[in-house]
């Protein structure tokens, strides 16, 4: 006699991890492209110390001052090029055969966590790295070299009179693991909550350290030291709509769009120090 065992479905979803966006705390919205696609941005020059003449104009300079000179006044364009979208459709039935477990709101919650903010985070990041303002030749990064080069590119970030406050290090996982390792680096891990959650894992020579996914940074990447100041990343539009029952559809309909970018100032770029890793073979 045959035997059927009962199968037993769960309204249970295997959700995949997925890792909140740190891009905020790393980028700034400075500038406003409310009814605009393009912003310019001035960038003006200074003028140049002279010797004052107490006695009176030399040579040909009328003003004891020393020559007039005339400022520059050029402009950096900056015209957002993600458009992005997305649709889904739900059928009714689909969802009432699967314990509703297929909804709209979990649907477009499950799309934005694991689709859209990787997707944005890795484009940040990309120009960020693209535009660093200091990009040494490779290294390979291990438990003895780690603190040096870091301490390397926090100088040059001094040198460039970068802010000395406000400053992060991002790091794969592999490169915090070396940060453990090193017998040079004693890390602050006396971070507030507020921090915590917002993906700073511990402070180094004074700056906050990010642990970022190495899937949403580019190939090969080592650390960067960057300060916020560098970085303008807007959202001009994000918009999601879930509409029931639409013309052709019995059902849910969930449309996404968002309009995103991210551009370093010229004459900020050297506050971002870009170093790339070359992995042991």
């Amino acid at each position: 006699m045959a035997i059927e065992l009962v199968t037993k479905f769960l309204p249970y979803v295997d959700e995949q991890f997925s890792t909140e966006s740190k891009k905020s705390l790393l980028t700034n919205q400075d500038f406003d492209w409310t009814g605009a696609h393009t912003v310019k941005v001035y960038k003006i020059s200074t003028g140049s110390m002279n010797d004052y003449g107490r006695t009176g104009a030399s040579g040909s300079n009328w003003s004891r001052y020393g020559a007039v000179e005339s400022l520059d006044a050029t402009t950096e364009d900056f015209t957002l090029t993600k458009d992005r979208s997305f649709t889904f459709a739900i059928d009714t039935l689909d969802a009432d055969e699967t314990a509703q477990t297929l909804k709209a709101a979990t649907a477009l919650a499950r799309q934005l966590r694991e689709v859209v903010i990787p997707e944005v985070d890795k484009h940040v990041y990309a120009k960020m790295v693209n535009g660093a303002g200091t990009n040494p030749a490779a290294v390979t990064l291990t438990a003895e070299n780690i603190y040096d080069e870091i301490i390397k590119a926090n100088n040059e970030l001094d040198n460039s009179e970068v802010p000395e406050t406000g400053r992060y290090i991002v790091v794969t996982p592999d490169t915090y693991i070396l940060m453990k390792k090193c017998k040079d680096i004693v890390m602050e891990t006396e971070i507030g909550n507020d921090l915590r959650l917002r993906g700073v894992v511990s402070n180094l020579d004074g700056a906050d350290v990010l642990k970022v996914p190495a899937s949403r940074l580019p190939e090969n990447f080592g650390f960067m030291v960057c300060h916020p100041c560098a970085t303008v990343a807007p959202e001009k539009l994000a918009s999601y709509n879930t509409h029931i029952n639409p013309p052709g559809i019995n059902g849910q309909l969930v449309e996404g769009r968002i309009v995103y970018d991210a551009f370093v100032l010229e004459n900020k770029k050297k506050a971002i120090y870009y170093q790339k890793n070359t992995p042991i073979a």
